[in-house]
């Protein structure tokens, strides 16, 4: 697996990582759908670097005070969006470290725009490597139901145009562990 940038996009300079980690904005913002790691990503880059870590589905189960999943079963998919906007912005505001956001969050026009000139690393994951990743585990609410891989299959087909779209790099997770694409992601944004 390689790293590969977005086509289209240019490559980080030398500065963007510094100067990111110095402004007021999050250093990285990590998207990819669910099983692409990143959340483990994540906690590896801040680990490496000393930045702090913030997970927007970690804000909002803090902030409902349930999970994720019981706000689906009990509000449903239209009450969590609401939810997911409203953490998304308000940690680009607040957060000056590593920034995960919830697989879906992406899917959101106001988000999209919110992420404009940010660093977004999209950490790209193939579907056999996602639906294992997952586990299609019940705390996954979307994967839930009668033919997971299915589920998966068109989540990825209907989430990857708008990861690509702001993403400032994207990363192959396939054949790379949590180290590597971490090491990856700080060496290329410079995020030291």
């Amino acid at each position: 697996m390689t790293g590969t940038q977005q086509p289209g996009r240019p490559h980080p300079g030398p500065t963007v990582g510094r100067t990111l980690a110095r402004s007021a904005r999050p250093a990285v913002v990590l998207v990819g759908a669910p099983g692409s790691g990143k959340s483990t990503v994540g906690a590896a880059i801040a680990r490496m670097t000393g930045l702090p870590f913030r997970d927007t589905d970690a804000d909002i189960e803090r902030t409902a005070a349930r999970p994720i999943s019981q706000i689906f079963l009990e509000d449903g998919e239209e009450s969590f969006r609401g939810l997911e906007r409203a953490a998304v912005a308000m940690a680009l505001a607040e957060h000056r470290g590593v920034l995960s956001l919830g697989g879906g969050a992406v899917l959101s026009p106001q988000t999209r725009t919110n992420l404009a000139g940010h660093a977004v690393a999209f950490l790209s994951v193939s579907m056999p490597n996602g639906v294992r990743r997952t586990g299609l585990g019940a705390n996954r609410p979307l994967l839930a139901g009668l033919n997971p891989r299915a589920t998966y299959k068109a989540l990825l087909q209907e989430r990857v145009p708008a990861y690509l779209e702001i993403a400032t790099l994207v990363v192959d997770t396939d054949d790379r562990t949590v180290a590597e694409v971490a090491k990856f992601i700080i060496e290329t944004l410079e995020l030291k």
